[in-house]
């Protein structure tokens, strides 16, 4: 396992979780209008953009099986957003422990951020546990923020300071 810069070889694999239902339902975006094009221009401004960071988790043969970010990064006040998205033959394998823990090595170590937040869909049990036992902690809950199949769903905050990264 590992991160890498995304590559355009990477899309096919990156629309493949943005069409699985079972994954994009844990998502407060809507990501049914990507295609091939799309999903290739984000791998290219990738590439320059400054405000966020993103990753492709690969297997040691180098097959994408995922995309870590810190997002909206914040160099005056510290902080950025993470997120993760992995395609389902990735999940319950380490890659989102792996992928976790060196985001937020690269997140403190490398760029110096203060802290790394999260939000995530209230009834996302699975996802909050992870975050939990990673080390991200509870700040606080939006009710009724995030429209999604026509109802509208309360997220949770989490967040982890450099201090208590282990």
């Amino acid at each position: 396992m590992e991160l890498r810069p995304l590559k355009r070889k990477d899309a096919p694999l990156m629309l493949e979780w943005m069409r699985d239902e079972n994954i994009i339902r844990f998502f407060c975006f809507d990501a049914s209008g990507s295609d091939l094009e799309s999903t290739n221009e984000f791998i290219d401004s990738s590439i320059s953009d400054k405000t966020d960071v993103h990753f492709a988790v690969v297997n040691d043969e180098d097959e994408y099986m995922g995309t870590v970010s810190l997002k909206n990064i914040d160099s005056v006040n510290m902080h950025g957003e993470y997120a993760i998205a992995l395609r389902k033959t990735a999940q319950g394998k380490g890659y989102a422990k792996f992928a976790t823990e060196a985001i937020l090595r690269y997140a403190f170590q490398k760029i110096g951020l203060n802290k790394v937040y999260l939000n995530v869909l209230s009834y996302n049990k699975r996802a909050i546990a992870f975050y939990e036992k990673i080390g991200f902690k509870f700040e606080g809950e939006f009710k009724k923020h995030i429209k999604k199949d026509d109802k509208f769903h309360d997220i949770k905050w989490y967040s982890v300071l450099s201090e208590d990264f282990r």
